[in-house]
Parts: structure tokens; sequence; C-alpha cells
């Protein structure tokens, strides 16, 4: 499941960025009771995207402002509780890893959710089901 981290040039460390990632990683599979699947754990996969300081904006202007990312097939965070704890405590964490830098205020979060049948990994499409079947699999 693609995570990405967008902040401006010195809102997180290189080891900021490491930290923040890692443990939104961690969050997305607790969330889900995945945490040690041996399908899904090397399926969350992503980036940490440091733009130019004055290139992130908020209400037209420039600001120091971090956006995370989650895209997931339609069968992952379900409910409106888990999104609201991988939007809470993600906030928290991006919060954290900025230390000062970013203010709560100025971190968004989105969700969004795959087509079914487009995940690729490796080079196989994976249905939903076959997804599901995969992680159900490795647990």
């Amino acid at each position: 499941m693609p995570i990405q981290i967008i902040v401006p040039e010195g809102a997180l460390t290189p080891s900021g960025e490491a930290e923040a990632f890692g443990k939104l990683t961690e969050l997305l599979l607790r969330l889900h009771g995945l945490t040690g699947n041996r399908f899904m754990t090397p399926n969350v996969i992503g980036e940490v995207t440091v733009v130019p300081k004055r290139r992130t904006y908020s209400g037209g202007k420039p600001a120091d402002i971090a956006v995370f990312e989650l895209k997931v097939p339609s069968f992952v965070l379900p409910t409106q509780e888990l999104k609201d704890a991988w939007i809470s405590e993600g906030t928290t964490i991006i919060e954290k890893a900025a230390e000062g830098r970013i203010k709560r205020e100025h971190i968004f979060a989105n969700v969004s959710y795959a087509v079914d049948g487009g995940w690729g990994i490796g080079g196989e499409a994976f249905s939903n089901a076959a997804l599901g079947s995969a992680v159900a699999a490795a647990a």
C-alpha cells in the first residue's frame, strides 16, 4: 500500500523522514492486525517527497505544510474509526518527526482507494479478493 509524505525542505531531517515513514508503516499494519504479515509488510511502500522551500501552499499562499497520503484497496480502512485513527495518529507521527518545524494545523492527510484489480506487485495484477487471499495466506 503506497504511502507518500510530502514536506518542504527542512521540515524533516533525513532521520526524521525515515522515522516518520517507518512509524506510518507500523501504524497501517497495526490498525489492520497485520503486524509481521510476510506478504503485507514488504508491500507497504512509498516515498518521502521533499519540495523546495516556499513551494508548498495553504490558502493559495506559500506555507510550510506536510501531507501524508495513503492509497489502499477498498477493503482496507473501511470504517470511519480506522480512518480517524490513521489520520489522528499519523498526524502525531508527522508532528513529532518535524520537531516543531510544522504546526499540527498545517499537517494534512488523505486516503484514496485504488480501482479493484489495479494493484500490481512484481508484475502480477491483484484483484481485491486475490490481495486479501495473499494477505490471509501469509498470516
